[in-house]
C-alpha cells in the first residue's frame, strides 16, 4: 500500500485492486484543498480502476531507458515490477505537488546533490550521463521516452535553504531536469530541443530557464514548479485531463483534447490570454514539424488545486521529421493527422479562441519571424558544431517547410 501527499500532507491511500487494478481512498475528514487533482475532488467513495493506475498517479512513470534501468535494478527486489511497484520507488521526487511514500513512511523528499555547471562543462562524454542515471534514477519521477532525470544542484539549493515560510526547513528536492541526447537513436536531440525552445521564447510564451551543455549532449532545464520558497505548484498534464493514461497519450484532438478541455479545467480570469497561448504552441509544433505534440506534452499549473489554473509553460518542444521523415501531428486537427495548412489553423484560432482573422495571422506571422530568426542562429551554431551539421541543416529544411505549409496562404 502507497500513501500519497499533496503539497506535503498526507492526502490518502493507494492499493492494488484485483490482478490489475489499483483503488484510492482519501483519509477521514481530508479537506478539500488535499484532492489529488483538479479531476479528482475529495469524497468519501474511493476511486477505483480495474486496470492500472488512476491517470494522475500514472502520469510521471519514467518510460524508456530510465524505467528498464529501474526494473534491472529492483525486479529481483520485489519479485514483480510493474507500475505500482515503479510508483513506490520514484515516489518520494516527482514533477508537480504530488508524493508517494510506503503506508507507515513519513516524507523524505532529499534528492542527492549534483553540479548543473558540471554537466554544462564540455568533453564530459557518456560517462557521466550513464553516471547520473545510476546515481538519480530513484529520485526522477518524470514520463517521457528520452532519457531525463530530476537533479538538485548545489548553488540552486543553497539559494533555496535561505527561503522564507518554507513548509519544511529540511526540504531538499530536485531543482533541474536534465535530458539527454540519445546519439544512436536520435543525434543531437538535445540541441533540437534547444533550437525550437528558442522558437517558442521568441514567439512571446513563457519558457523555462534552459541551457544546452558545451557538447550538446544534454539539455538543462529549470523547474517550472519550483516556487521561489522552495515549495513545489501543481501540474497536471492532460492525460490527466482527458482521464486517460500515458499508453493513450495519442488519442483525441487539438480541438477538443486540448483546447476544450483547457477552456474546462483553467478556472482563470486569463483564460483568454492562455487560450491564444495555447493556439500559438500547437501552431509552432506544426511549422516545427513535432509530431510528438502528445497530451503529455501540454500542461495546466496552479498553487492551489481549488483555484486558478494556467498554461504550463512550454516543453517537449523538437523537430521529428529530422529523424521520421514521414511522421504527422501526434493529435489530429480537423479529423486527420495531417500536417495542417495555413488556412486550417486561422480556422482553428478564429472557432476556438474567437480571435479575428487580423489577428490569427498576426500570431501566424510572429511564429513565421520567429523561426527565421532562430534559422540563422542554427546557421551559426553550425559553423562551430560540425556535429550538428547534419541535424542542423535538416532541421532548417524543416523548418522553411513547415513555414510555408502551416504559417503563409
Amino acid at each position: 500500500m502507497i500513501k500519497v501527499w499533496t503539497d506535503a500532507a498526507e492526502a490518502g491511500l493507494l492499493d492494488r485492486l484485483g490482478e490489475h487494478g489499483s483503488t484510492f481512498l482519501y483519509y477521514p475528514g481530508a479537506p478539500p484543498e488535499r484532492a489529488v487533482s483538479v479531476s479528482m475532488p475529495v469524497r468519501l467513495p474511493s476511486w477505483s480502476l480495474e486496470y492500472g493506475l488512476p491517470p494522475i498517479f500514472d502520469m510521471n512513470l519514467p518510460e524508456g531507458v530510465l524505467r528498464e534501468r529501474l526494473r534491472l535494478a529492483f525486479a529481483k527486489a520485489t519479485g514483480t515490477f510493474d507500475d505500482f511497484d515503479l510508483l513506490g520507488i520514484v515516489g518520494r521526487s516527482q514533477v508537480g505537488r504530488m508524493r508517494y511514500t510506503g503506508q507507515n513512511d513519513q516524507l523524505q523528499e532529499d534528492v542527492p546533490f549534483q553540479s548543473i555547471d558540471e554537466i554544462l562543462q564540455k568533453g564530459r562524454g557518456g560517462d557521466l550521463l550513464s553516471y547520473l542515471i545510476d546515481k538519480f534514477a530513484s529520485s526522477s519521477g518524470i514520463s517521457g521516452v528520452q532519457p531525463k532525470i530530476l537533479v538538485r544542484d548545489e548553488a540552486a539549493s543553497v539559494h533555496l535553504s535561505e527561503a522564507k515560510g518554507r513548509l519544511s526547513q529540511g526540504y531538499r528536492g530536485a531543482t533541474h531536469i536534465v535530458k539527454f541526447s540519445e546519439e544512436n537513436e536520435y543525434p543531437q536531440l538535445a540541441a533540437n530541443e534547444y533550437f525550437c525552445l528558442n522558437v517558442a521564447e521568441k514567439c512571446g510564451l513563457e519558457v523555462p530557464t534552459y541551457r544546452l551543455a558545451e557538447d550538446a549532449t544534454a539539455l538543462v532545464i529549470d523547474r517550472f514548479d519550483l516556487r521561489p520558497n522552495g515549495t513545489y505548484r501543481g501540474f497536471e498534464d492532460f492525460c490527466v485531463l482527458n482521464g486517460r493514461r500515458t499508453a493513450e497519450k495519442y488519442r483525441g484532438s487539438y480541438e477538443s483534447s486540448i483546447m476544450k478541455r483547457f477552456a474546462e479545467f483553467a478556472n482563470s480570469t486569463h483564460i483568454g490570454e492562455d487560450l491564444e497561448r495555447l493556439f500559438a504552441l500547437i501552431a509552432i509544433n506544426c511549422a516545427l514539424s513535432n509530431g510528438d505534440a502528445h497530451l503529455k506534452n501540454f500542461g495546466i499549473v496552479y498553487d492551489n488545486v481549488l483555484g486558478e489554473a494556467r498554461l504550463a509553460p512550454v516543453y517537449d518542444l523538437v523537430t521529428t521529421t529530422v529523424y521520421l521523415p514521414k511522421d504527422s501531428l501526434a493529435l489530429t486537427i480537423n479529423g486527420t493527422t495531417r500536417w495542417p495548412t495555413a488556412k486550417e489553423l486561422k480556422r482553428l484560432g478564429e472557432t476556438r479562441i474567437g480571435a479575428s482573422p487580423g489577428h490569427v495571422r498576426e500570431i501566424l506571422e510572429r511564429i513565421r519571424d520567429a523561426i527565421a530568426a532562430t534559422s540563422k542562429e542554427v546557421q551559426a551554431y553550425i559553423k562551430g558544431h560540425s556535429q550538428f551539421e547534419e541535424i542542423g541543416k535538416r532541421m532548417i529544411k524543416q523548418w522553411e517547410s513547415g513555414s510555408s505549409r502551416s504559417l503563409s496562404g
